[in-house]
């Protein structure tokens, strides 16, 4: 059973589109199959960035820092 769909209408540029289509072509999907790829793929990629924030900001919240001696230790390792 194929999932529900939803109309979006955006504005990009003609150059956008043009290469949008070039790649669709390229493919041999349809426009509305790259788009929907290149989406599902940006939204992935944000979730995942967006919840490394949150747990960053849990463990800063509760004061869970590197210690100095953590720090002095990747320093040496990273020196030139």
């Amino acid at each position: 059973m194929p999932s529900e769909t939803a109309v979006l209408t955006v504005r990009v540029p003609v150059a956008l589109q043009q290469q949008l289509d070039a790649v669709a072509q390229a493919m041999e999907r349809s426009r509305a199959w790259v788009i929907t790829h290149a989406l599902e793929q940006f939204v992935a990629t944000q979730a995942r960035q967006v919840e490394e924030i949150r747990k960053a900001l849990a463990e800063a919240d509760a004061g869970d820092f590197a210690t100095a001696e953590e720090i002095e230790a990747l320093n040496t390792k990273y020196k030139p």
